[in-house]
């Protein structure tokens, strides 16, 4: 299917309704209409899409790899954009080896840039291993319970990988000792026949005196006499990140630390508790002596880039790039490494930087992705260039959508794939300096998915809650819709404040199951609210101190509106759900607009930050403070406090051994019910974790409760 036919499907979508709309409601569902939902979920449509490239991976000779989807699954290709060669027959077994390095390295072990060693934990110590020989090095001694060396927990999330980075001449390692002493414990119980068993570990609340501390360290591997640990001059930090609620961060591995080329120098930031104050320090990988270069305090949160690291720094030239929202607008400052003084913002206007890619110190390049500065929709991302010594950034990728790059090593070549919710993905291969198209790779084809019934989701714009902002979502409504019917909405939500609902703007077959809830009688719509990121600061701090807002406000102001643009929209029967964040955003939509939502599905809900991780509360909502007449400052988040007013049908799930969102918010909202004489329904998944919320199980008993309480029909 083309683009164009796939644009006037969308546009056919958002014509004008017919007057004198009959409700929607059947007397009850089949099996048969259930089934249909289903094909519309990521395994019924998503391989009716061919031509989709995943993973490229570009190779030391300057050739890229990747995986593209087909009609008996998918297959490998290699190009090559200096000889304007495809090869489509490529060894995938050799490629995908080279691109994992030496299989013989576990998921628990850190592989050092020179391919011959690898860092790994036992017993609280940091080892090393030489991979020919396989002799084991102890490189600490002192490492003991609640205060080991490199350790990955972050309370929510923990691994036994390692945390730290190799300095580029794999002499040395910088790592920390991660400071649990004190720290209070989390417990969950599993269920079974017999004793049930007790699982414990180390996991801070925003209301405990003592967090995580990490005390900062480097190793050398070659010191005389044998591996040295030097311990950084300074107190312990906070553990914390600018870039995401633990220090190990996904894509980025151990955030805000930077080895100098030589690996004399070890640059990172550090954060404070309340994440409003972040600071770049430069140490000594030798004596340990740390040099603060530059402080940034901010009244909320500071971040260093929207899911990356923007702060970089340029020894040859003594100069640093720091990365800050003080005009309100995500923007690159270069500043002196000396003094910490600027020297010139190097981005600027209103739009986002997102994330750097590269920073060449020759050419004083910088590769980026940005957004909101090109015209329509803000969400889409684009690749630039951009001097350190000023003037305006090139687009290196123009088409308007959004944009999925990957940079080669030595910054010559970018593999562009490009899309939007109503298009198929496009995959070329750009010159890196001026985007020119090089090599074109691939173009998705989706006859087969139109065929099938699929029909793009259908893009909107609508007003914030103060009549003003603009705010983007998709709505979704069955294939078999008919416009002289009025059918009931659900809203798909998920608050942020680190994401939105929408997701990625890229061209998706299914997102989760809109579509596939769509299909049973509903309009299905997802809205990025304020409050949520890739806007503005103050866009993004719109209910600082408040996360029982959740965006509350626009998504209601937003239904409203469509519901005013489009007489097939039953406004008197709203419904809502969502799954952890979402879920506490579901829950807290029905208790706090009980005249405005009929039925809510809250799934692994946070519903008093009191009871989850200390960073997450502690960067949106600020530091827990008591108040003399006994209220906190976190009481305007508290879901039971709100349980008296519940007047709809509300679901709540949650599994028992959830270790991201311990299940102890949710007790406490069913208990703030149960004392309310309330009634509502309950799942617990024994034994489950936190991802239970697209299980088949879960998904059935969602779309039940929608087809029964709002379009009040039988399910099957």
């Amino acid at each position: 299917m083309t683009t164009r036919s796939l644009l006037l499907l969308a546009g056919l979508a958002a014509a004008m309704p017919l007057a004198g709309q009959e409700p929607y409601a059947p007397a009850r569902l089949t099996a048969d209409d259930y089934a249909r939902a289903e094909r519309f979920l990521a395994p019924g449509v998503g391989p009716l899409v061919t031509g989709v490239v995943t993973s490229p991976r570009w190779l030391d000779d300057g050739r890229v790899w990747y995986r593209v989807s087909t009609d008996d699954g998918s297959r490998i290709v290699v190009a090559d954009p200096a000889r304007q060669r495809v090869d489509r027959d490529a060894d995938s077994t050799r490629l995908m080896a080279a691109a994992r390095g030496d299989d013989r390295v576990g998921e628990n072990e850190v592989v050092a840039p020179d391919g011959r060693k690898v860092a790994f934990v036992r017993a609280h110590d940091l080892w090393v291993r030489e991979l020919a020989s396989g002799r084991e090095t102890r490189l600490t001694t002192d490492g003991v319970a609640d205060f080991g060396y490199a350790t990955n927990n972050a309370g929510w999330t923990k691994s036994d990988r390692p945390v730290l980075l190799w300095s580029p001449d794999s002499r040395r390692i910088a790592t920390f000792q991660h400071d649990a002493r004190g720290v209070g414990d989390m417990y969950l119980v599993s269920t079974g026949v017999g004793h049930p068993t007790l699982e414990a570990w180390k996991y801070p609340l925003p209301e405990d005196s003592v967090i995580f501390r990490i005390h900062r360290v480097v190793i050398d591997l070659e010191a005389p006499g044998g591996p040295a640990v030097i311990r950084l001059r300074m107190g312990p930090d906070p553990h914390r990140s600018t870039v995401c609620d633990h220090i190990v961060c996904r894509g980025l591995g151990w955030a805000d630390v930077e080895w100098s080329e030589d690996g004399t120098r070890l640059a990172f930031v550090s954060s404070s508790r309340d994440h409003r104050e972040a600071t770049l320090r430069v140490a000594d990988a030798a004596t340990g002596e740390v040099r603060t270069v530059h402080t940034e305090r901010v009244p909320t949160f500071y971040e260093s880039g929207h899911r990356a690291q923007n702060w970089r720094v340029l020894a040859g030239s003594n100069e640093f790039l720091w990365y800050s929202r003080e005009s309100d607008w995500g923007h690159l400052y270069l500043r002196d490494l000396r003094t910490g003084r600027l020297k010139r913002q190097v981005t600027s206007g209103d739009w986002n930087v997102l994330q750097v890619l590269r920073v060449d110190p020759a050419s004083r390049d910088v590769w980026l992705i940005g957004n909101a500065r090109e015209p329509g929709d803000p969400y889409f991302t684009y690749l630039y260039r951009v001097s350190l010594d000023g003037g305006a950034p090139v687009l290196l990728t123009p088409d308007s959508a959004y944009h999925d790059v990957a940079l080669s090593p030595d910054g010559r070549w970018v593999v562009d794939t490009y899309s939007t919710p109503t298009t198929p993905p496009v995959t070329v291969i750009r010159d890196a300096r001026t985007g020119r198209v090089v090599q074109a790779l691939e173009r998705a084809d989706a006859g087969r998915l139109a065929a099938a019934g699929w029909r793009p989701p259908v893009p909107f714009t609508v007003k914030a809650r103060d009549g003003v902002t603009d705010l983007h979502g998709l709505l979704y409504r069955p294939t078999r819709f008919d416009p002289s019917r009025k059918y009931p909405i659900i809203n798909h939500i998920y608050p942020g404040p680190q994401s939105g609902s929408v997701g990625s703007r890229s061209f998706q077959a299914a997102w989760s199951d809109r579509q596939a809830l769509a299909e049973l009688g509903f309009i299905v719509v997802a809205l990025d609210a304020m409050g949520t990121p890739m806007r503005s600061r103050s866009f993004h701090e719109a209910y600082y101190g408040n996360m029982g807002d959740n965006g509350l406000p626009d998504q209601v102001a937003g239904m409203r509106q469509l519901a005013e643009r489009h007489a097939w929209i039953d406004l008197d029967r709203a419904g809502i759900y969502g799954h952890s964040g979402g879920g506490y955003a579901a829950a807290r939509a029905i208790l706090a607009y009980p005249d405005f939502f009929r039925v809510a599905v809250s799934q692994a809900g946070n519903h008093d930050n009191r009871a989850y991780e200390d960073d997450w509360g502690e960067k949106w909502q600020g530091l827990l403070v008591r108040n003399p007449d006994g209220t906190t400052s976190y009481d305007n988040q508290a879901n039971q406090l709100l349980a008296e007013n519940l007047e709809g049908k509300l679901l709540l799930a949650h599994g028992t051994m959830d270790d991201n969102v311990p299940p102890y918010g949710t007790l406490a909202l069913v208990e703030a019910l149960i004392a309310a004489n309330q009634d509502f329904d309950l799942i617990l998944f024994p034994n489950r974790r936190h991802g239970f919320g697209n299980e088949a199980y879960m998904m059935r008993r969602r779309w039940d409760y929608f087809v029964n309480h709002l379009l009040g029909a039988e399910p099957p």
